[in-house]
Formats: structure tokens, sequence, C-alpha cells
């Protein structure tokens, strides 16, 4: 599955587990239009990456794949969640954002 738009927010690396890191990306799509949706996808372990130069506004592709699971909460009641999860991410148009340097004031003479 595919999805483009703009990029409004990148989230921040968040570890799980010792074995699991997830990172949320959202994408609005349909912008210009009256009812602009705005879609939370997530990179996972090694794919976390991905969002280290990516930019809030720059219009992207995500390739996604869609993950369903099944859980029973302590009450016994069955839910059920989904996820689109980003495996590949091109942008549209341009070059992915470089990150900016940082500049020390301190001086070492």
């Amino acid at each position: 599955m595919e999805l483009t738009g703009k990029v409004k927010m990148v989230g921040e690396i968040i570890q799980a587990s010792e074995k699991f890191k997830k990172r949320d990306l959202v994408i609005t799509t349909d912008s210009e239009g009256k009812y602009p949706q705005h879609i939370s996808v997530q990179c996972t372990n090694d794919k976390c990456v991905m969002l280290d130069n990516i930019a809030t506004g720059q219009e992207v592709k995500a390739f996604l794949n869609i993950r369903g699971r099944e859980w029973t909460s302590p009450s016994g009641e069955v839910k059920y969640f989904n996820t689109l999860e980003c495996w590949k991410l091109e942008v549209i148009g341009g070059q992915i954002k470089q990150p900016t340097p940082v500049v020390s004031d301190d001086l070492p003479f």
C-alpha cells in the first residue's frame, strides 16, 4: 500500500523493549481539500532511522504494510488493533533535509 502527503509530525524514537523500538510519522493527505486526513504511520526497529532527515512540510510517499493483532483484556473482552507500518519512504520533488549542524559558543581558545 502507498500513501502520499505532507509530513505533519515526526515523533521521537520510543524504545518499547530491548528488541523493539518505534517511531511515529503523521502524513496529511488532501491538505488543500476541505477535509484533510492526518494519517499516523509507524516505523519500527531499523526503519526508525528513515525519519532522521525528514522535516515537517515535506511531501513524501510512504510504502506501508497493514498489520493487525488481537488483544484480550484482563476481563476477557477481545479487541482488535491495526497499525500502518512504513517500510520505505521517498521524498517527492526535493531532497531529504540534511540535519542542521550544532554550533557551540564555547570556543576552545
